[in-house]
């Protein structure tokens, strides 16, 4: 079971998305909070696996939460579910440390979807914020440095496929390893960039061999 905690300042929202979620067997929602600071109180209380997180509240904004929570908890994963798709809102939530960005308008059916895949560790930006993040880090172009030395060929290879939003299985059903295998890979690759998670090593392959 996926335990979930509901940040808006909006409580009609809050409310309607926890009816939604409640549909949803994998889910069960633990708690709501209606702003940033009150987020990072129940996040220490409660610890619940994911954080479904507005931007702008009141008090404490979700930006300002999710690098508290992120600090405080890395083990959490921080989805942010927010009706602003500006460009600085969307890499600063990033960068702040949230594994995910959704718009408010998502369906129900894919925000679950979501939830799901964050919780299995992986990124999830919506179809209308992934083309703004690789535009926001491929400007301006910069000379491309040779980072071969820090992989084998084999991790480079699945660096690349990774850069292409491809999962484990498909990693390994592409390279014909063992999705154990693949694993390992990948938590050397993330090690060896300096890179907190596949969001951001997909994002370095963007900036780097794109």
């Amino acid at each position: 079971m996926i335990r979930l905690l509901l940040v808006d300042d909006q409580p009609l929202f809050r409310q309607g998305l926890a009816a939604l979620l409640a549909l949803e067997p994998e889910t069960v929602v633990v708690g709501q909070a209606g702003n940033g600071r009150e987020a990072i109180a129940l996040t220490a209380q409660l610890q619940p696996d994911v954080i479904l997180m507005d931007v702008r509240m009141p008090v404490c904004s979700g930006v300002v939460a999710t690098r508290e929570i992120h600090q405080r908890f890395p083990w959490i994963r921080i989805l942010m579910l927010t009706t602003f798709d500006e460009d600085e809102a969307i890499w600063e939530s990033l960068q702040a440390g949230a594994l995910g960005y959704l718009l408010k308008s998502t369906p129900s059916e894919q925000l679950a979807a979501a939830i799901r895949t964050l919780h299995q560790g992986y990124s999830q930006l919506g179809p209308t914020i992934a083309p703004k993040v690789f535009a926001q880090i491929g400007l301006p172009a910069k000379p491309k440095a040779d980072y071969s030395h820090l992989l084998s060929e084999r991790e480079r290879e699945v660096l690349t496929l990774l850069g292409e939003g491809k999962s484990n299985r498909e990693i390994a059903q592409v390279l014909h390893l063992t999705e154990g295998t693949v694993k390992n890979h990948v938590t050397r690759i993330l090690c060896q960039l300096g890179v907190r998670d596949r969001t951001q090593a997909a994002l370095w392959v963007q900036q780097h061999w794109r």
